[in-house]
C-alpha cells in the first residue's frame, strides 16, 4: 500500500520565512493542473519511468492521498474532483483512504467546505500557526486572528469531523504567556490533531536577510525549547498523543499519511518539487514550475533519483524512528540490515545521556529530554 502526495505550485502571497513563493496566472494554473493530471498517469506505465522516475502498477493499492503545497486550497473544487478522478481512476483507492487538504484559514468558506467534502476530501490541515495578529503579520500571513478561529468552527460545521490546525512557537515577541493562549484555544476547541514547529530561519530567504539588516528580530534557541516543553506538557495533560517530535493527536487521529513518511513506506510525489520514495531510491521533481511545464510539454525527464546504499537506509531509519513515540527497533535492524548494526549502536548508545532515552523492549525511545536533541543523537549514532 502507498500513499499519493500531490504538491499545488502556487501561493497566494510569498512567505518570506521560506524559499518557496510561486504565483501563477489562471492560464498557467490551468496548464499547471492539465500537467498534474498527465504525470498522474505517467505514473502507471512501466515505459514512462526514463520520464518520471517512480511508477507503481496500475490499480496498486492507496490507502492516503494528501493536497500540499503550495496553497493547495485556491484550487476550484471541479480542479481538485478532476485530480481525485483521475487517482481513482489509475489506483485502488481504498474505502477508507484518508484524503488531506492543506487549507489556509482565509480561504476557508461554508461553501468551499460543502465542495471540497463533495469531491471527496475527508480531512485538512489548516494552517493556524497563531491567534495574535501580531504574530500572523510579523509571518506576512494572510489571515489574522479571527480568521483562525472562525475556520476551525465552520470545518467541523461542515462535518469534517478529522482535521489538524498548525501552530509556530518560537516567533520572536511570543511570550510564553501568548504561547500558553495558543495552545489552550486549540484544546478548547477540540482540534483533534495539532503539528507545531519552531519558527526556523532558512537561508537564502527574505527573513535571513532581514535578520542580518537588523530589521527583524532573531529566533531564540532558548526560548524555542523551553516552549516545546511547554508543548509537550500541555498537550500531554489534554489527553494528545505525542507520537511524533512535531505531531499530537487524539485517540484514533494520528496522520496516516504523515506516519506513512516516518514507517518509510512508499509514496508518490506529483508535481513540482514533489518527492517520491520506492524503498531503495528517492526521486525529486524539478522545483521551477516553468521548467516543469516544458518538460511536460517535450515529454523530457522531469525528475532526479538517488539509489540508497544499505548505509544511507539505516540512516534514514535511525533518524525517522527516533522521531516517534514507537522508537528505533533493534529487531528491525536486525531483519532489514544485520545484528551487527546493533551492538555497534548499543556502544554508541552508551556514550550518550542516559536521560536522553530509554530501552523498551529492545526499542529506543527518546526520553522529553532526549527530544530536544533529536539531531544531535540521530547523528552521533548514523554508520
Amino acid at each position: 500500500m502507498a500513499g499519493i502526495y500531490i504538491h499545488i505550485p502556487f501561493c497566494k502571497q510569498a512567505c518570506f520565512y521560506c524559499n518557496f513563493h510561486f504565483s501563477t496566472s489562471l492560464k498557467d494554473r490551468d496548464r499547471m493542473v492539465a500537467d498534474l493530471l498527465k504525470e498522474i498517469g505517467w505514473r502507471t506505465q512501466k515505459e514512462k519511468e526514463p520520464l518520471c522516475g517512480m511508477t507503481l502498477p496500475e490499480k496498486s493499492q492507496i490507502e492516503t492521498v494528501y493536497f500540499g503545497g503550495g496553497t493547495p486550497s485556491i484550487l476550484a473544487a471541479e480542479e481538485i474532483d478532476s485530480l481525485l478522478r483521475s487517482i481513482y481512476k489509475h489506483y485502488n483507492v481504498s474505502q477508507d483512504a484518508e484524503i488531506t487538504l492543506e487549507a489556509n484559514p482565509d480561504d476557508i468558506s461554508e461553501d468551499k467546505l460543502k465542495m471540497w467534502r463533495s469531491t471527496g476530501i475527508n480531512r485538512l490541515s489548516i494552517g493556524i500557526q497563531s491567534f495574535f495578529d501580531r504574530d500572523l503579520k510579523w509571518m506576512n500571513r494572510g489571515h489574522d486572528s479571527k480568521q483562525a478561529e472562525r475556520s476551525l468552527l465552520m470545518a467541523r460545521d461542515a462535518g469534517f469531523h478529522n482535521f489538524s490546525a498548525d501552530l509556530i512557537f518560537g516567533i520572536p515577541g511570543l511570550s510564553d504567556q501568548d504561547w500558553e493562549f495558543n495552545m489552550k484555544k486549540l484544546i478548547d476547541l477540540k482540534v483533534p490533531h495539532i503539528s507545531s514547529y519552531a519558527l526556523t530561519v532558512e537561508p537564502k530567504t527574505a527573513l535571513k536577510r532581514m535578520i542580518e539588516l537588523k530589521k527583524k528580530e532573531n529566533v531564540n534557541d532558548a526560548g524555542q525549547a523551553r516552549q516545546f516543553k511547554m508543548l509537550m506538557h500541555t498537550m500531554r495533560k489534554a489527553g494528545y498523543e505525542h507520537y511524533e517530535i512535531s505531531n499530537f493527536a487524539l485517540p484514533d487521529f494520528r496522520s496516516k499519511h504523515n506516519s506513512s513518511y516516518w514507517q518509510q513506506k512508499p509514496y508518490l510525489g506529483i508535481g513540482p518539487s514533489a518527492h517520491s520514495f520506492d524503498g531503495n531510491h528517492r526521486y525529486w521533481n524539478m522545483a521551477n514550475n516553468p521548467l516543469y511545464m516544458k518538460a511536460m510539454e517535450d515529454e523530457t525527464p522531469i525528475f532526479q533519483m538517488e539509489t540508497l546504499t544499505e548505509t544511507m537506509r539505516l540512516n534514514e531509519y535511525i533518524m525517522t524512528s527516533l522521531r516517534t513515540v514507537e522508537g528505533m527497533d533493534f529487531d528491525y535492524v536486525t531483519k532489514k540490515f544485520s545484528p551487527e548494526f546493533n551492538f555497534t549502536i548499543r556502544e554508541k548508545l552508551n556514550k550518550l545521556s542516559a536521560n536522553w532515552f530509554s530501552e523498551r523492549k529492545d526499542k529506543v525511545v527518546l526520553s522529553e529530554e532526549g527530544i530536544l536533541f533529536t539531531d544531535k543523537i540521530s547523528a552521533e549514532l548514523f554508520f
